[in-house]
């Protein structure tokens, strides 16, 4: 008895510390992906893991990073800034040495204030809300660009291009979506145009009729909506039976098919949508590899600019890994603050990155969709 109880302790004790270490030995790179995987924003979400989950394969396949395998832990934080926090929590708790996330500005927020805390390099997608530069946080990063500089590009676009003077804008009270509406309102006023309608809808809601109705009252030439798509499509949806017929214009939220899909293509046509080029539109050999690359591995082409900007995220950790020959994320961020330059990204050259983490230059389009369901580049 004594010696099969003797056997069987040793047996846990083993098994115990087996359970503690590290995987592989502690030879592995984790690095953590927050993104909606769930909810409203689970298209964006996807294609963030489509793309990041890709070129991790790769790099395994190819010896790892500096000889260590990378291991991607994904978790989903719906969109939900409560839900984003307790991701925060877990990746901290992982002992992830950075992050890709989150997927919107609101949901980005709280956690980054975790990672900061944390010690771990974070570098968003997609997060453009132009306050979170203005936290102080030194491992912050992102290779998207802000909202007031589209905020710029889509009051020149309304007023310079397409002429109009009477323009409403509709938010949705999110951090990203409020921040644009802000900026362009701004740039706006330095047009000489007053918007002669603002507000916001409540992202909960399923019927926009009220403040659809208001709109029409309001008779614009033009709506520039700064929300989601999935209330985008629905508002496409809904504004016929109201009788309001006017142009409508969105912002890089509404860039997704899923917004054609829910607003059907005849009320979606003619749409047109301010963003950063498209993926089919990236005319860079590291674009035409990453895009051939992920068509050969899931049969499908990336259908948003976010998902290209998460492989950059990715590929950016990855080089500075490799520069540094460190997965000190304190000694990453110094590097990205200080060393990194000219990076050849998939969206286009990163040239550098600001004192706050922002990625240094811009690049907006316009785009319209067509009688296909398709985005196209705008041409007047």
């Amino acid at each position: 008895m004594k010696r099969v109880s003797l056997i069987l302790l040793l047996t846990i004790l083993v098994a115990s510390i087996a359970g503690c270490a590290p995987a592989a030995g502690g030879n592995v790179i984790k690095i953590g992906l927050e993104a909606p995987l769930t909810g409203d924003y689970a298209e964006e979400g996807k294609g963030f893991q489509n793309a990041v989950q890709l070129l991790v394969d790769q790099t395994n396949a190819a010896g790892g990073i500096n000889g260590q395998k990378v291991q991607l832990v994904v978790e989903d934080d719906k969109g939900d800034p409560k839900e984003a926090a307790l991701v925060a929590d877990r990746l901290v708790s992982d002992k992830v040495i950075a992050v890709i996330g989150g997927y919107n500005s609101t949901a980005t927020e709280p956690a980054s204030q975790i990672y900061s805390t944390a010690g771990i390099l974070q570098i968003t997608p997609s997060a453009t809300a132009v306050r979170l530069s203005t936290k102080g946080y030194t491992q912050f990063f992102r290779v998207c660009f802000l909202d007031d500089r589209q905020g710029l590009f889509a009051a020149d676009f309304m007023t310079k291009v397409m002429g109009y003077k009477n323009i409403a804008i509709l938010h949705d009270n999110s951090t990203y979506a409020q921040g644009l509406a802000e900026a362009t309102k701004q740039y706006l006023a330095q047009d000489g145009v007053t918007p002669v309608f603002y507000d916001a809808i409540n992202p909960k809601d399923n019927d926009f009729s009220p403040t659809l109705t208001k709109i029409k009252a309001a008779n614009p030439e033009a709506v520039y909506f700064t929300g989601y798509y999935a209330q985008g499509g629905l508002l496409l949806k809904q504004a016929p039976a109201v009788g309001l017929k006017t142009q409508w214009i969105g912002g890089n939220a509404m860039n997704n098919t899923d917004l054609i899909k829910i607003a059907g293509v005849e009320n979606a046509k003619g749409m047109i949508v301010t963003t950063e080029p498209l993926p089919n539109d990236l005319d860079y050999p590291e674009a035409k590899q990453f895009l051939a690359d992920y068509k050969a591995k899931y049969n499908a082409d990336p259908t948003s600019v976010w998902t290209v900007m998460a492989a950059d995220a990715y590929r950016v950790i990855k080089y500075a890994i490799e520069q540094t020959k460190s997965t000190d994320p304190k000694k990453l961020a110094e590097y990205l603050h200080t060393g990194f330059k000219d990076f050849p990204g998939i969206t286009g050259p990163i040239t550098s990155f600001d004192d706050k983490g922002d990625r240094n230059g811009t690049i907006h389009k316009a785009y319209v969709i067509n009688d296909q369901g398709q985005f196209v580049p705008y041409q007047k």
